[in-house]
């Protein structure tokens, strides 16, 4: 890689886009910046995809504007230098090889040819370059998807649910070359519904829902403002701790099993009081609070479709999860 010198944007000012009556993106206006990972997230329907297309420019807005180092896409000359992108993962032709799937990319965009070897070796498809595409497994097919958006060697990388298909080591991969593009200086704007991979990922998060903005912000930040913080404590003496706290002006909730659930960051306060009343202690811990907690919350209203379990003579209806892969819209 040898444009880490080189900064990209994308920039959004007020994109809509409207599907008859249906409006997927709601005036979104947000800038993703380099030398971060954004994550981009929001529940089924909130539209991420149809966004991620308009910057592509496969979807035109209706309203808006969107574009990438200050133009929109289709003005771009050798657009695979500027902006890579992982969309689709099985984006190719089945009757072609690897290495020439990736031969026909660079050869449109003016990119050497001895850059797709490189690619190839970078996302490990080395040893089935010459093999057909169709016979891929997914997890190789978002590695070949992966060596698409790298090919340009582009100041700005794209990518939607890039982890689909990969085993840990492939998770743990791609995890990693996020971080390293982007500590390079380059933009990279990431979608994705597992939780707990967005948050050892990115550094700031856009999330919308119902095609809105909710959130423009760093990752502690979105965490810290949206969910709560407590600490648990678990305590042989629990209704002379009891006590003790209320007479502090401690308010102590009990969850089952004999713990108690204190909100806010008072662990060192908890300790020093048992310690001053000789009340053994066996459990004093801060509980951070996560990112899917976060994103629970802040998303519970913008959710299309919730989980149920009506049932009926026909039996049950097949529950549509909130983030599950068969109900997908954005």
């Amino acid at each position: 890689m040898s444009r880490s010198s080189v900064a990209g944007m994308i920039e959004l000012e007020g994109l809509t886009k409207r599907y008859g009556e249906k409006v997927a993106v709601n005036n979104l206006s947000f800038t993703v910046r380099p030398g971060i990972v954004t994550g981009f997230l929001g529940p089924n329907g909130a539209g991420k995809s149809t966004t991620m297309r308009m910057i592509l420019g496969l979807d035109h807005p209706t309203a808006g504007d969107v574009r990438i180092d200050g133009k929109h896409y289709q003005q771009l000359k050798d657009p695979l230098t500027y902006i890579g992108a992982l969309l689709e993962a099985k984006a190719w032709h089945g009757g072609r090889t690897a290495y020439n799937h990736l031969l026909c990319l660079a050869q449109s965009n003016g990119i050497p040819s001895g850059r797709v070897r490189d690619v190839l070796e970078t996302v490990g498809l080395t040893a089935v370059a010459k093999k057909k595409t169709k016979g891929f497994s997914m997890g190789m097919g978002q590695r070949l998807g992966i060596a698409a958006a790298l090919l340009g060697d582009p100041r700005i990388l794209m990518f939607d649910e890039p982890v689909n298909g990969l085993d840990p080591e492939g998770i743990h991969w791609i995890r990693t070359l996020m971080k390293s593009l982007a500590a390079q200086g380059r933009t990279v704007f990431v979608s994705s519904h597992l939780m707990s991979e967005m948050a050892l990922t990115a550094e700031h998060l856009v999330v919308i829902g119902q095609g809105r903005l909710l959130a423009d912000t760093s990752m502690a930040d979105f965490i810290a403002r949206n969910s709560r913080s407590y600490v648990r404590v678990r305590s042989p003496q629990r209704e002379r701790l009891l006590d003790v706290l209320h007479q502090a002006g401690i308010v102590a909730v009990e969850s089952g099993d004999g713990v108690l659930e204190v909100d806010g960051g008072k662990a060192e306060q908890i300790g020093e009081l048992a310690a001053q009343h000789r009340i053994t202690l066996h459990e004093l811990s801060p509980q951070q609070a996560s990112l899917e907690e976060a994103f629970m919350q802040l998303t519970a209203e913008s959710v299309e479709y919730h989980a149920h379990s009506d049932t009926s003579a026909t039996g049950p209806e097949p529950a549509r999860q909130q983030w599950g892969d068969g109900w997908k819209r954005g």
